[in-house]
């Protein structure tokens, strides 16, 4: 996973910092705005409403703060969701690897191991030729879906029992513990 991590943390370095760059530069913006419009209140209004101006400014500098705040999120949620969409992607990419078959071979060889007297072995139509032989070694029947991406189902009893084992969905059940890590590299925080 370390290799998928570098992958990863080298691709959106520099989406990052753009994505990171332009919210701080808004925010500062927004944040002169709110300070330039609090002093012309301040300044017309000096001797008769100083307490109004104080409190006119503290609103305006925690609305700023605020919206600030929400560009952050939301730049964030964007970095989060361009990292993950990435990581999808060099999973899609696996596919065009030379050892790709033994992946989907571990994988085949973990679901099996969830089922009793397994009866065949499910994938995609493009990864047929990676587990025929494997398959017919130990007497399993290849069957293709080809709403199975990256990965296979195993199915016992008729088809009543099925392990299913992908890399996509692999990443999506370990999506929130992995975001919390790329949130660390990237931001420093969890």
């Amino acid at each position: 996973m370390s290799k998928l991590e570098d992958i990863l943390r080298d691709e959106v370095a520099a989406e990052i910092e753009a994505v990171t760059r332009e919210a701080e530069e808004r925010a500062t913006s927004i944040l002169a705005e709110a300070k330039a419009r609090t002093e012309a209140l301040r300044a017309a209004r000096l001797r008769a409403l100083e307490a109004e101006a104080m409190a006119a400014r503290h609103r305006a500098e925690s609305a700023a703060e605020l919206l600030v705040n929400q560009a952050r999120l939301q730049a964030r949620g964007q970095v989060m969701e361009e990292v993950r969409q990435r990581a999808l992607k060099a999973l899609q990419d696996l596919r065009a690897q030379p050892n790709y078959s033994e992946v989907l071979q571990r994988l085949a060889e973990e679901a099996l191991k969830g089922v009793t007297k397994a009866e065949a072995v499910v994938v995609h139509p493009e990864d047929r030729g990676y587990l025929e032989a494997w398959a017919k070694e130990r007497g399993l029947e290849l069957r293709t879906d080809p709403r199975i991406s990256l990965g296979v189902r195993v199915m016992a009893a008729g088809g009543r029992i099925q392990v299913q084992n992908t890399l996509t969905e692999r990443l999506e059940r370990a999506w929130e513990a992995l975001s919390a890590t790329v949130a660390r590299e990237i931001w420093g925080e969890g």
